[in-house]
């Protein structure tokens, strides 16, 4: 399994430009293995759209809902496990919860994530797609 950033997540599920080859690439090298969605991902939405910084065609809910539905795709749920872990992230990492959280849910499952990120690739405690 490979764990999507969020935005990741949504350049794949609106088609945009912004997927490159290397993350089509992964996400259909790891499509046997499952794609995996961070609860916290949802909540990252929700925060964009509240924010004005997105929109949809219709209310994010219902967005978030039918994303979900992607073929292949988990929601991974915050544990306790994570969240403590968020928290606890060996070396320097930068301060942004929903960046620590997808840490740390990565390193939960042990599995790469697929980012853009910069913060996030350069970030050795994490395996990267």
């Amino acid at each position: 399994m490979i764990l999507l950033d969020t935005h990741v997540w949504i350049w794949l599920l609106n088609g945009d430009a912004k997927l490159t080859e290397r993350h089509v690439r992964a996400i259909s090298d790891n499509k046997g293995s499952g794609l995996g969605v961070s609860v916290i991902s949802c909540w990252e939405v929700a925060q964009l759209v509240s924010h004005k910084r997105m929109t949809f065609a219709v209310p994010v809910l219902k967005w978030v809902e039918a994303a979900l539905t992607y073929p292949n795709l988990s929601l991974l749920p915050l544990t306790p496990e994570i969240a403590v872990e968020s928290t606890q992230l060996p070396e320097e990492f930068h301060r942004d919860p929903a960046d620590r959280f997808l840490v740390a849910t990565a390193r939960a499952h042990n599995c790469p994530i697929l980012t853009d990120d910069a913060r996030i690739i350069a970030y050795a405690g994490v395996r990267k797609a």
